[in-house]
C-alpha cells in the first residue's frame, strides 16, 4: 500500500526535475523555424544597403599642410644647449613649458584661430560664390556648411597645421583648401602690428610729404632761374668777371689806338672813326655786362635786365645770389632728406618683411583622385547588420508574444490600444473620403 502511494509522488518529482533547455537553444530554434524570413531579410537589406550606398553623393577631400613661423627658435636653441642635447620628445615638452614660462605666443594655436575666423570664411564665400554653389539663401548658412566640411588640426609636437576641405567637386575642394592658405597670409599681413610696420608706415607718409616739398622747391628754383637767367651763379660770376676783364683790356687797347690815330691823322680821318666805333662797342658791351651804375634799385627789381639778355648784369648778381642760394639750399636739403628717407624706407620694408609671420606650405592642396566618402561596403554592411538584427528581434518578440496567455493584462492592454488606433485611423480615412 505504501509502495503504491509513493509511486505517483516519485513520478511527480521526476517530472519536475527534468532540465529546461537554455535560452540560446530556444532562440536558435525559433530563428531556424523562420530561416526563410531571415534569408529574405538578408537579401533585401543587402540590396537596399548597396542601393543607398551608391545613391549617397560622393565627397572628395583636399588636404594642405603648413608650418607656422618659429617664434622661439633662439630660445629653443638655448634650451637645447642647457639640457645637453636631450631627445626630441623631451625637448618638445621643455620647449612648450619654456614657451609658456617666457610668455611666447603659440603661433600654431593663433593660426588655427585665424583659419577658423569669420573673416576668412566670409572672404572664401564671396570669392568662390559658395552661396550659389551650395544653394544657401543666407551667408551664415554657407559659413556653417563650410565649417562642417572643413577640418583644421595642429600637431602639438611639430606645430604643423593641416587643413582638409571636403566637397562634392574635387576642384572646388582643392581651391577652397588653397584659398584657406592664401586668406591666412592676407590676414596675417593685414593684422601685423609690429614696430617695423609702424615705422614703415610713418616713413612712407613722411616720404610722400618730402617728395612734394622737393618738387615745389625745384619748381621755385627753376622759375627763379628762368626769370633772372641764372643757371649757376658761382660759375656765371666767374665767367662774367673774366669776360669783364677781357673787355676792359680791349677797351684800354681800343682807346689807346684811338688816341694814337688822332695824333697822326686828326679827328676826321676814317681810320680814327673806325677805331672810335670799336672802342664805343667795347664800352657798350662792358656797360651791358656790368649793368647801369646810376640806378641800382632799378637793376635789383629788373627781371632779367633788358629784353633779350642771356644773363643778368654783373651788378645784379650779388642781389640775386641771396634768393638763389636760399632756393638752391632748399632743393639740396630736400634732396638729401629724400635720399635719406628712401634708404630708411627700404630698410623698414625689409625689416617688416622679416617681422611679418610667413606661412610655409609643406604640402600644397591638390585635386583629390579618390573619393573620401561614402565607404560603400561599410554602409551596405551596417545597413544589412541592422536589418538582420531588427528582423531577429521581431521574430523573437513575436514568438514570445504568442506564448503570452490571452488573459494576460499586458496583452489585453495592447489589444485595446491597437483597436483604438485602428478606429481612429478608420475615422480619419472616412472623414477624408467624405470630404
Amino acid at each position: 500500500m505504501q509502495t503504491q502511494l509513493l509511486e505517483p509522488a516519485t513520478e511527480v518529482v521526476k517530472t519536475t526535475a527534468e532540465p529546461r533547455p537554455a535560452n540560446w537553444v530556444v532562440n536558435s530554434t525559433v530563428l531556424w523555424e523562420h530561416r526563410q524570413l531571415l534569408a529574405r531579410a538578408i537579401a533585401i537589406s543587402l540590396a537596399a544597403g548597396l542601393l543607398i550606398a551608391f545613391l549617397i553623393p560622393k565627397k572628395y577631400t583636399s588636404t594642405g599642410r603648413i608650418m607656422p613661423p618659429d617664434n622661439g627658435g633662439s630660445s629653443m636653441a638655448l634650451l637645447a644647449a642647457l639640457t645637453g642635447g636631450r631627445g626630441s620628445t623631451d625637448m618638445g615638452g621643455l620647449g612648450s613649458l619654456a614657451g609658456s614660462l617666457l610668455g611666447m605666443r603659440n603661433s600654431s594655436a593663433l593660426f588655427v584661430d585665424l583659419l577658423r575666423s569669420g573673416t576668412v570664411s566670409g572672404d572664401l564665400i564671396e570669392r568662390f560664390q559658395l552661396q550659389h554653389a551650395w544653394r544657401k539663401r543666407y551667408k551664415v548658412d554657407a559659413a556653417k556648411y563650410l565649417a562642417r566640411h572643413t577640418t583644421i588640426t595642429d600637431d602639438k609636437r611639430s606645430g604643423v597645421i593641416t587643413v582638409a576641405v571636403e566637397d562634392s567637386d574635387p576642384r572646388r575642394a582643392r581651391d577652397l583648401a588653397q584659398g584657406y592658405l592664401e586668406e591666412l597670409n592676407k590676414l596675417v599681413t593685414r593684422t601685423s602690428t609690429s614696430s617695423a610696420r609702424q615705422e614703415r608706415i610713418f616713413i612712407e607718409k613722411r616720404l610722400r610729404g618730402v617728395e612734394a616739398d622737393l618738387k615745389q622747391a625745384q619748381v621755385a628754383l627753376s622759375e627763379f632761374a628762368s626769370t633772372h637767367t641764372t643757371i649757376d651763379l658761382s660759375e656765371q660770376t666767374r665767367a662774367m668777371v673774366d669776360a669783364g676783364a677781357r673787355l676792359q683790356a680791349e677797351q684800354i687797347a681800343a682807346q689807346a689806338e684811338v688816341d694814337s690815330l688822332k695824333q697822326i691823322y686828326g679827328d676826321t680821318n676814317v681810320r680814327v672813326r673806325a677805331a672810335q666805333a670799336r672802342a664805343a662797342e667795347v664800352q657798350r658791351q662792358l656797360t651791358k655786362l656790368g649793368g647801369r651804375a646810376g640806378d641800382a634799385e632799378a637793376d635789383a627789381t629788373e627781371e632779367g635786365g633788358a629784353a633779350g639778355e642771356l644773363y643778368p648784369p654783373l651788378r645784379q648778381i650779388p642781389r640775386l645770389a641771396v634768393p638763389y642760394s636760399e632756393l638752391y639750399r632748399r632743393v639740396r636739403v630736400q634732396e638729401a632728406v629724400y635720399q635719406l628717407l628712401t634708404q630708411e624706407y627700404e630698410v623698414a620694408r625689409i625689416q617688416e618683411a622679416k617681422d611679418v609671420p610667413a606661412v610655409s606650405v609643406i604640402d600644397a592642396p591638390g585635386i583629390p583622385e579618390k573619393k573620401s566618402f561614402p565607404p560603400r561596403l561599410l554602409v551596405a554592411a551596417v545597413i544589412t547588420v541592422l536589418s538582420i538584427g531588427g528582423t531577429v528581434l521581431f521574430v523573437l518578440f513575436r514568438k514570445r508574444w504568442e506564448l503570452v496567455e490571452e488573459t494576460d493584462q499586458r496583452k489585453v492592454l495592447a489589444r485595446d490600444v491597437a483597436e483604438t488606433v485602428r478606429g481612429h485611423i478608420r475615422r480619419v480615412r472616412a472623414r477624408e473620403g467624405s470630404s
